[in-house]
């Protein structure tokens, strides 16, 4: 097959993944008309369609997917088997892409991948922050990171941190002006920050646990974010109740800029996991990383 063939092929594989032409044009690092010009010159010499077009979106024809499901596990086993070469270099190299949350990257994963990244200047890797749980097979990211009891059953996984307690928190202010709740029931009451889950599109809903009993309770307030950290600083100006991780509030509980509520209904969960496919060909660089964040305990 000619280069410029498979050029096209990686070309059209890249736009049935991503759905779209302006994102595939900057992953595949082509203009946006160029890989369009690329993609109808593929179809003409196939002679058959294999993206439907709309102004809103792209998707695979029946002959695209088929193309799409037959060749992309192909061009991925290549990609694996080139990259697994870096076995015979001195020193391990490669590019790892990683999806977590912004606290995962910020509380387990960088305090490890600081000293990990300067001990091996040849590998490279890019953290995402996402709080969807991707599906990392179809973003293609080589691990994800999430909380043990979110990792699919059907593949490898790594645990990277300690157990995780979650804390219900409010700003004095706000206090002075509204009763303090007695039970997780009591928060749909209240004005509550919260936390926008984009797999889904619905927001966070909280989760609770005293003497074997759960609870999840759906709250509401003025204002929504996707990222945790901006939880903790709304309510820290007052803007009502919100629910997050222990370590991350522990500062401003300590120095009375928040204060702790329904202690006794929140339970440790289980800690961070790095996870990856069972049939992920692991590369001397994933390999290491995935020993450099493993937990080892206190």
């Amino acid at each position: 097959m000619a280069r410029q063939n498979i050029n096209d092929l990686i070309a059209f594989l890249a736009v049935a993944r991503e759905r779209s032409f302006t994102r595939a044009a900057a992953k595949v690092g082509v203009s946006q008309s160029a890989l369009s010009h690329t993609i109808r010159q593929l179809e003409t010499r196939l002679g058959i369609r294999l993206l439907t077009r709309t102004t809103r979106s792209v998707s695979p024809t029946e002959a695209g997917e088929r193309l799409l499901q037959t060749l992309g596990p192909r061009f991925e086993e290549i990609e694996a088997e080139i990259e697994a070469l870096s076995e015979l270099r001195e020193k391990p190299s490669g590019t790892i892409r990683i999806t977590a949350t912004d606290y995962a990257i910020d509380t387990v994963l960088w305090p490890k991948l600081k000293t990990f990244l300067l001990d091996y200047p040849d590998i490279k890797v890019e953290l995402t922050i996402d709080y969807g749980l991707a599906d990392i097979v179809a973003e293609r990211f080589d691990a994800g990171v999430r909380l043990g009891e979110q990792v699919a059953k059907d593949m490898i996984s790594v645990r990277i941190g300690p157990d995780v307690r979650f804390a219900v928190v409010a700003a004095p202010s706000y206090l002075d002006r509204h009763a303090r709740p007695e039970t997780p029931q009591d928060l749909v009451h209240h004005s509550c920050v919260t936390l926008r889950l984009p797999t889904y599109g619905g927001l966070y809903v909280w989760e609770f646990e005293q003497d074997g009993k759960e609870m999840r309770v759906r709250v509401e307030g003025q204002v929504i974010f996707n990222s945790i950290f901006q939880v903790l600083k709304a309510c820290v100006d007052g803007l009502g109740f919100g629910h997050m991780p222990e370590d991350i509030a522990a500062p401003y509980i300590a120095s009375g800029a928040l204060v702790r509520v329904l202690g006794d209904w929140c339970p440790s969960w289980d800690g961070h996991h790095i996870y990856y496919p069972s049939r992920r060909q692991s590369s001397p660089a994933f390999a290491l990383l995935v020993e450099a964040l493993r937990y080892r305990g206190t």
